[in-house]
């Protein structure tokens, strides 16, 4: 029996375009274990077997793929593989080349958040030991989120009603997509850098899993975390949980919770001042009575009737002291009703700052909007040349013989072109 000869390369090829003809390996989808996990640090490609009770396949996952996924693949865990199956032709060993890797239950996203998660509390990053107070009256406010989302109005709007005091320091950030979470870092860096505000709110308003995730940042957590301004991360909604929630010094449910949690209450402090005020009358006034009731008793025994010469001395000391007394306690008076007007009045001024403010910032949107108008070039004697209702910009976009239609201020002419002359104003080249 003649049978040809061939070699270990040329029958691994053979083998290799039988798998590859074979339609059903060309995309399949694998259920099983990870196990013998062995990532090229170098390369970034991902090495495995996938195995169930009885067998395993050798597996690999190239770089490109391996970069987009939202988890740490880990030895045990049980995932789905989608792939081609293949031979590869050095070795002579058939393999699975995944495309997509998906953990057998929970999301990508759910295990990835777990994973950091975990890690992160191991290394102490959640401990309440190291979150910082959040200062009782800041005089700085730090708010770090988009510029044009509805959170940062209403976080404004609320900072504004409870306690106008304060000043409010606003950046301007992406908080969604690759380039959110280093934006958000430099942001907080920044802020730390020169001492900009006495607490930072972090966050954004409600979104998908997806939206969301640039918050489950490993960097952008220990950006909180070293952060020396105390932070309250008002991520999404109440039900939403990110990592920066963990880190934060504070977390809040919603960015208006966070404005909340970030200021007193101007009109609560106001009542506060005006109840200890009230007290403090009360209180003064107890003690002059009483004191005056105990001096009444004094003057009214019989040894001072018998003998006022003895104690003369004695009750002209009592009357300094009692006329003192009345002087100190309407001092003390004057002076909390004083310091009660001075914060009435540092009130009334600060509002009416505020409003002129955005009095001044008004008027200086409406003179840029009148520069802008058009109709203001026509009334000081020029004019605007439309073609076809288009305003034309140059000579190129004109020809001998067409119809134009010239605007003044008071009308319009219909006129036909006779000629065109290109370049400067001064005119040159003419055609």
């Amino acid at each position: 029996m003649n049978l040809p000869v061939v070699t270990v390369s040329q029958l691994n090829l053979y083998i290799k375009k039988m798998f590859d003809s074979d339609l059903s390996f060309a995309s399949v989808i694998l259920s099983g274990e990870i196990s013998n996990l062995s990532p090229h640090y170098r390369s970034g490609h991902l090495y495995f077997s996938l195995k169930d009770d009885t067998s395993a396949i050798k597996a690999v996952m190239f770089a490109r793929e391996a970069s987009r996924l939202r988890f740490q693949p880990e030895n045990g865990m049980k995932v789905l593989a989608v792939g081609r199956v293949t031979v590869f032709e050095r070795d002579g060993v058939y393999q699975l080349y995944v495309r997509e890797l998906q953990p057998d239950g929970a999301g990508a996203l759910a295990v990835a958040f777990e994973q950091l998660k975990k890690k992160l509390e191991a290394r102490g990053l959640f401990d309440a030991a190291h979150k910082k107070p959040i200062p009782a009256y800041p005089k700085r406010i730090g708010v770090i989120t988009s510029p044009n989302g509805a959170a940062l109005q209403d976080i404004l709007n609320i900072i504004r009603r409870r306690y106008p005091l304060c000043e409010v320091i606003v950046a301007g950030v992406t908080v969604q997509g690759n380039a959110a979470a280093e934006e958000i870092v430099e942001a907080i860096e920044a802020f730390n850098k020169r001492n900009l505000a006495d607490v930072l709110i972090v966050g954004r308003g409600g979104g998908s899993a997806e939206d969301l995730w640039c918050f489950n940042d490993e960097t952008l957590a220990y950006a909180i975390y070293n952060s020396r301004i105390p932070v309250i991360s008002a991520v999404g909604h109440e039900t939403d949980f990110t990592i920066s929630d963990f880190v934060a010094d504070l977390r809040a449910p919603t960015p208006s919770a966070a404005a909340e949690l970030a200021t007193p209450d101007i009109f609560e402090l106001t009542h506060r001042v005006s109840s200890l005020e009230n007290a403090l009358f009360s209180a003064y006034g107890r003690v002059l009575s009483e004191k005056r009731a105990a001096f009444e008793k004094l003057a009214a025994r019989r040894s001072f009737a018998s003998a006022e010469g003895f104690f003369e001395s004695d009750r002209r000391h009592i009357e300094e002291l009692s006329r003192a007394l009345c002087l100190h306690t309407e001092t003390a008076l004057r002076k909390e009703s004083d310091r009660a007007a001075d914060a009435r009045r540092k009130l009334d001024k600060l509002t009416e700052s505020l409003l002129n403010a955005q009095k001044l910032r008004f008027a200086k949107d409406v003179t840029a909007l009148k520069k802008l108008n058009p109709l203001d070039v026509l009334l000081r004697g020029y004019a605007a040349v439309e073609k076809d209702g288009c305003v034309l910009s140059g000579a190129g976009d004109i020809a001998v013989g067409d119809t134009v239609q010239v605007l003044l201020r008071d009308g319009r002419l219909t006129c036909g072109v006779q000629g065109v002359q290109k370049g400067n104003i001064n005119g040159t080249n003419a055609v």
